[in-house]
C-alpha cells in the first residue's frame, strides 16, 4: 500500500499530466477501470478518459497549473488546484480557475475521480453568454 504522501504525488503528477498532455503519465497513473466526473463530462474506462482528454486538448492553449494537495487518507487524495488560462477577448490577460479534485486509490493507482470547478470562469473563458437574468 502506497503512503499517504506517496498518494498525494500521485494525484498532483495525475493533475499536471492532464494539464500537460502527458498521456503515458496519464496511463501509468490511472488504472484500465478508472471512472471520473466532472462538470463537463463523465468516463468510465481510461480509455475514456484519455479520449476525453485528447478531445479538450487544445482548447485553450497555453495552460499553467498550480496543485496543493488538501487530505490524504486511507483510498482517498484531495487536492485544491488552480490554472491560469490565456483570455481569448483580451491578449494578454490571462483567467484564473479553481478547482478541487478527490481521488481514489486503488494500490498506487487511481481507480476513481471527482473534480469540481468554477464552471462561471471557464464560460468567461471561452465567451460563453450569460444567462439571461430576468427569465
Amino acid at each position: 500500500m502506497t503512503t499517504n504522501a506517496e498518494r498525494a504525488d500521485i494525484l498532483e503528477r495525475a493533475l499536471r499530466a492532464r494539464v500537460e498532455g502527458d498521456r503515458r503519465a496519464v496511463e501509468q497513473l490511472y488504472t484500465e477501470d478508472a471512472k471520473a466526473w466532472t462538470p463537463a463530462f463523465s468516463t468510465a474506462s481510461r480509455d475514456e478518459l484519455l479520449a476525453e482528454f485528447d478531445r479538450t486538448d487544445d482548447v485553450f492553449g497555453d495552460l499553467s497549473v498550480e496543485v496543493t494537495p488538501l487530505d490524504v487518507g486511507g483510498d482517498f487524495a484531495c487536492a485544491e488546484w488552480t490554472v491560469s488560462i490565456p483570455a481569448p477577448a483580451q491578449p494578454g490577460d490571462r483567467v484564473t480557475v479553481h478547482g478541487v479534485t478527490i481521488a481514489e486509490f486503488q494500490g498506487d493507482r487511481i481507480c476513481s475521480l471527482r473534480q469540481y470547478w468554477d464552471e462561471l470562469a471557464v464560460a468567461e473563458v471561452i465567451g460563453a453568454d450569460e444567462p439571461d437574468a430576468g427569465g
